[in-house]
């Protein structure tokens, strides 16, 4: 009988990632010298959002006010062993009205963020772009899920994973303005942010839309339509993140192989990746939504406490580059 040769021994050693969270803990030491964001929280009847709110106040990112029903989140503080005597409280019926006097106090620049508590998003965002809530600015809401996970050598930015369905054209050029300026709060580098526009395919084919889009968000970054960016796609996730894959296709670019942002196609495919690297590979993870006129901090309900005090520090960061000017 012939011996197998088998090319990968049964006994090889196990591969082993270290994932250091050094990314995470410089981004709290970032926010030490800069002032907490007053922050509206949107209906905080919830034990780990009241929680998360908690641990962000001591770590000194946010100075908390409860938009809510009184009664429910007083009796949620209670069950769950929370002082809120401290913490400015807004008495509001319901969801949909705590939301709403959420987009009123940042209009009226009384508070300098909101953030999603116990409620939909849909629910949460409808009164911000609605036409007279005073927040909306000259783009599209979009949201970034900003990544750090032991698989990759830098930060990474996935969108949009959570606000727009199924994007066209001009509004994947705001969702990459948007995740530029989140990139530019985010790191202290001086350069710009490279973007891969994601398809299937790394080939323009007039059958796939995302291939169309992604041509095209190329040649408007060529013409300076959009700036602050170095944009290259169609990019297959293989050829996007690794420099090897691409270099196997025949890509040459100054993107494949090192995006800090990957735009998706749509937001099936951003939020799968977005979770799989969440919750597979266990990336320390932070949800922003930008394009209003104040940052929206905006996780999901399974998320946990480490993401959501990242998406504190850097609604704290963003802050603090629209003061300096760094970003609109």
């Amino acid at each position: 009988m012939t011996d197998t040769l088998h090319m990968f021994a049964s006994d090889e050693p196990p591969e082993i990632q270290v994932h250091s969270h050094d990314r995470y803990h410089a981004v709290l030491k970032a926010c030490e010298e800069l002032p907490p964001v007053i922050t509206a929280v949107v209906h905080p009847v919830d034990e780990l959002v009241l929680s998360s709110i908690v641990t962000a106040e001591q770590e000194n990112l946010i100075t908390p006010v409860l938009v809510g029903p009184l009664g429910r989140v007083r009796d949620v503080a209670e069950r769950a062993g929370i002082d809120i005597s401290a913490w400015q409280l807004v008495d509001v019926k319901h969801s949909h009205a705590a939301a709403q006097k959420a987009v009123e106090l940042a209009a009226a620049g009384t508070v300098d963020a909101i953030m999603k508590g116990s409620l939909h998003t849909e629910e949460m965002l409808y009164p911000v772009v609605a036409s007279t809530s005073g927040l909306r600015t000259g783009r599209r809401l979009s949201h970034s899920y900003v990544m750090d996970t032991a698989g990759y050598h830098k930060w990474l930015i996935i969108t949009d994973a959570v606000v727009n369905i199924a994007p066209d054209l001009l509004a994947k050029a705001d969702i990459c303005r948007n995740a530029a300026d989140v990139w530019l709060a985010l790191t202290d580098e001086h350069r710009l942010p490279k973007i891969a526009v994601l398809a299937a395919v790394e080939l323009v084919n007039p059958k796939m839309q995302a291939t169309l889009d992604a041509a095209a968000l190329c040649k408007m970054a060529e013409r300076k339509q959009i700036i602050g960016c170095i944009i290259d796609g169609p990019l297959a996730l293989d050829n996007a993140v690794s420099r090897e894959a691409a270099l196997e296709k025949g890509i040459v670019s100054d993107v494949a192989g090192d995006p800090d942002i990957l735009l998706a196609p749509d937001i099936e495919a951003g939020n799968i990746l977005a979770k799989q690297i969440t919750f597979i590979n266990r990336a320390d993870a932070a949800g922003i939504v930008m394009g209003a006129r104040v940052p929206i901090i905006l996780t999901s309900r399974a998320d946990s406490q480490r993401t959501r005090i990242l998406s504190c520090a850097l609604a704290v960061l963003v802050s603090d580059a629209r003061r300096s000017g760094r970003i609109k």
